[in-house]
């Protein structure tokens, strides 16, 4: 079963789980088994009355529409029958009809454009008011990487809410979600007395900033007339003197070679601790 048949059964099991919607009973059709009549209890069926697919266009880095020959875009209406007792009278269909959208509009992943209802109806066969209702969902379609087929009916969301999870706008990425919760990273390193030496990071330090405890920026050998950099600041790819940005960290160096007004960087001395914090 394609995920878009199974929409309406998916919807109905997550409805079924919202508290604030426990007094009313949701079904995949209406009447789907024999029931007492008059109806006592609102009882809401979900289908899909329409679905409109169309191709897909994503801008590029000119900022001219292409298709996207991978993905499709659907417009899925679907159809809410909304039955509430003759004794709950017509205003418990609206009321569960809001209550309903606003937890579908809200709670779940769906990303929904509009809804709408028709007129309150009398239904003699089950003793109650109807009301007719609809939500139109937009949604992502994109085939399986697996699948020769050049359009099945395949989304990889739950609920068919791609393009509403995939919307960077008002979505965050796991990169960006690690940033907030865990924006910068210190450590230490101990020198070696080597030209270089290289600290392995999981990620590209957006800013770095390495320091000797309880040491000036600059250390200078009066003797030598010499200065040597202690100290080392790097940010967006660039850095100070005698450090480098790496494709998982950063590298530091000491050089006798690499100059600037008589100053030397000094960041890997043998046996002198180094401490750094890194943002990502």
């Amino acid at each position: 079963m394609s995920e878009i048949s199974a929409l309406p059964a998916n919807i109905v099991a997550w409805l079924k789980s919202r508290e604030e919607l426990a007094d009313i009973r949701f079904l995949t059709e209406f009447p789907a088994l024999k029931k007492a009549v008059p109806l006592k209890h609102t009882t809401v069926a979900v289908g899909i009355e329409s679905m409109e697919i169309v191709d897909s266009f994503v801008e590029n880095d000119e900022g001219v529409l292409v298709e996207n020959e991978y993905c499709r875009q659907a417009k899925i209406k679907l159809r809410l029958s909304i039955h509430a007792p003759y004794s709950a009278g017509g205003e418990e269909c609206h009321d569960a009809f809001t209550d309903i959208i606003d937890c579908l509009t809200f709670a779940s992943g769906l990303d929904i454009l509009y809804s709408g209802c028709d007129d309150i109806v009398s239904d003699r066969d089950t003793d109650a008011f109807v009301l007719g209702a609809w939500a139109m969902v937009n949604a992502s379609l994109c085939p399986a990487a697996t699948s020769s087929l050049d359009f099945p009916s395949f989304i990889t969301k739950d609920l068919l809410c791609g393009s509403h999870i995939q919307n960077a706008d008002i979505h965050l990425s796991p990169e960006q979600k690690l940033s907030l919760d865990s924006p910068f990273v210190t450590g230490s390193y101990f020198g070696t007395g080597a030209a270089s030496r290289t600290v392995s990071l999981d990620f590209v330090p957006s800013l770095i900033i390495i320091i000797r405890d309880g040491m000036p920026l600059i250390e200078s050998d009066f003797t030598a007339r010499t200065n040597y950099t202690i100290a080392a600041i790097g940010f967006n790819g660039a850095a100070s003197m005698g450090l480098e940005y790496t494709s998982g960290g950063f590298r530091v160096s000491n050089s006798t070679t690499q100059t600037y007004g008589g100053c030397y960087p000094n960041l890997n001395e043998l046996n002198k601790t180094y401490q750094f914090i890194a943002f990502r």
